[in-house]
Order: C-alpha cells, then structure tokens, then sequence
C-alpha cells in the first residue's frame, strides 16, 4: 500500500512539473527579461507543413535528438551553419569543435544577437536555452565548459541547423 501511494505522489508530481513547465514556455522571455519578439511568426500548422517531423519536433516543441546521430555532429566541411526553419546563419565552421557531447558544438555563433537565450529549467536542470532570434526556433543550450576563446559550448541540435558550404 506504501509503494502505490508513493508511486502515486512521484507520478502526480511529473505531471505537475509539466504543467509548470508548459505554463512557463507561454511567455518567452529573453536573457535581458524583456519579452521575445520574432521577425518571422507562423501558425503551428505552417511550421509543420514547412518542417520535416524531427526539425518540428525539434525547433517548434523543443526536443532533443539522440547524442550522435545527427547529420552534422562530424561535419568537418567548411561553411556557415543556418537555422533549418527560417535560415538565418547562426554558426561558422570556424567555431565548431569536437566537444565529445555527442552534438555540433560551437564556442560562439557568428555575430552577437543572432541567438536569444532563456532560462530552462525542464527536467529539475537549469540550464540556458538558445533560441534563433530571428523565428524563435529551439536549438538547443549552452553551457560554461567550452574552450578558449569563450569558455562556453553551444550545445546544438543537427535537426535545428542546415549546412551552407564555402
């Protein structure tokens, strides 16, 4: 009886949790605390018509793909990475680098403001989430253990990105 209840308060407490999560998701705000406002605005179903099934679940619901299998986690070529939903350049080859995360990772995207980013607090982690300022989509977070010369490792989903080669 004791491990039914139990059971019950862990179960009932996840489903609260999401629904704090979701509620918070409503209201994008940016690093700065003001509200994100995107050039490009599309319905739900315009995103879904325009996206592959991963790059929605991905950019428009905020998944994660499994460590290692994206299309451009070994990409080595030279070129600039853009965001797959509006293709905005976000990202240089020259500040990719092999994090051993299982995902591209950058140390800096391309020029200032070309990414929003926002607290994430999903899954009892904080984190900071990253965002293309220029629609909204997710790409995925970044953390404070990357190289010189910024210490920090723009953790990024494949799905989130396509590739312009020089």
């Amino acid at each position: 009886m004791k491990n039914k209840i139990l059971l019950s308060i862990i179960v009932l407490s996840f489903g609260f949790i999401g629904c704090l999560k979701a509620n918070g998701d409503s209201n994008q705000t940016n690093s700065k605390g003001g509200m994100m406002n995107y050039e490009i605005n599309k319905s739900d179903e315009d995103w879904k018509n325009e996206l592959t099934p991963e790059q929605y679940k991905i950019l428009r619901q905020k998944g994660t793909e499994m460590a290692f299998t994206g299309a451009l986690y070994k990409n080595q070529d030279k070129g600039k990475y853009v965001c797959a939903a509006c293709g905005a350049v976000l990202f240089s080859s020259d500040t990719k680098y092999e994090s051993g995360s299982g995902w591209p990772s950058f140390y800096q995207p391309v020029k200032e403001g070309v990414v929003d980013k926002q607290k994430d607090s999903g899954y009892g982690m904080e984190r900071t989430e990253i965002l293309c300022s220029k629609c909204g989509g997710h790409l995925g977070h970044v953390f404070n253990d990357g190289p010189r010369p910024t210490g920090l490792r723009y953790c990024i989903n494949s799905a989130s990105l396509k590739f312009q080669k020089e």
